[in-house]
């Protein structure tokens, strides 16, 4: 019955660890289940055996969330420059050209405006694959440049974050956009526009202690790793062993660290429903 299982999509859940073809087929990191590539998308790459979120990417999720998937990118043409000629076992110029080619896009963060349900807004979305969404310099320049263009139109800012943290190959430029970023997220706040945030597994390092734990509400989706630091460094430092579910979003809610957990299919509406009582109440 092997060329049925193959003919019928997500049939079963397969424990094999063999590599699952490009394309037609994906598999589920969590449950390893096999699962037909069009029904995973219909389901917002939501896994539909175990409910767990798989890691899309900033541009799909945008597409996902916004209107019509219709929106206008800001600052599309920032680039990143290498002013501290950085070198490891690559040069970083290397590291950046390599993001480029596999992801697509010219930096770890895509800033846009659009409009969800029919209400403007500024929209920033990490891109974990460029680089772990590190913040470098030009991360850190496009989410200033989305927040400006929210106060210049009065409109809503909403960031969804996964980031391994500041970008090493940028030093001191990397660590300052913390405060850079932290810095232009209050002028929105004095302002009187809302800033939501929504924490989107993983989310570490600096950018977790600035950007997506700054919002006016801040959301995350179910079983979201964030932190500053990983587990096994906080168990070498403290010596105690942490509970199972340390640094999941459902930690960080029980803890009063986050407001809210919301499913991927109902973040659109959530959020919408958000911005719609904020209004409604100015």
């Amino acid at each position: 019955m092997n060329w049925l299982r193959r003919l019928i999509p997500s049939i079963g859940t397969f424990k094999s660890k063999r590599k699952v073809p490009d394309g037609l087929w994906s598999s589920c990191k969590k449950c390893e289940s096999v699962l037909y590539a069009p029904e995973l998308e219909k389901s917002l790459f939501v896994c539909p055996k175990c409910d767990y979120h798989l890691r899309i990417g900033a541009r799909q999720r945008l597409e996902m969330f916004l209107d019509n998937s219709n929106f206008k990118e800001i600052a599309p043409d920032l680039t990143t420059k290498d002013p501290l000629k950085f070198k490891d076992s690559k040069y970083y110029t290397s590291r950046v050209k390599e993001a480029v080619a596999s992801t697509g896009e010219k930096e770890a963060i895509i800033v846009v405006t659009g409009e969800l349900d029919q209400i403007k807004v500024v929209v920033a979305a990490f891109e974990f694959r460029f680089m772990g969404g590190s913040m470098g310099s030009v991360v850190g320049e496009k989410f200033v440049q989305g927040i400006n263009t929210a106060i210049e139109n009065k409109i809503p800012f909403i960031c969804f974050a996964t980031s391994g943290g500041a970008r090493m190959q940028e030093s001191m430029i990397s660590l300052m956009q913390m405060a850079k970023t932290s810095a232009a997220i209050q002028k929105l706040k004095k302002e009187k526009l809302p800033y939501i945030s929504v924490l989107v597994d993983p989310i570490y390092g600096g950018v977790s202690a600035s950007i997506a734990m700054l919002g006016d509400i801040n959301i995350a989706e179910p079983n979201a790793l964030s932190g500053f630091t990983g587990r096994r460094v906080i168990e070498q430092t403290v010596r105690l062993e942490l509970p199972d579910n340390f640094q999941k979003s459902e930690y960080l809610l029980s803890n009063g660290a986050i407001d809210m957990i919301v499913h991927r299919k109902d973040l659109r509406t959530t959020i919408s429903r958000i911005l719609k009582k904020i209004y409604k109440t100015q």
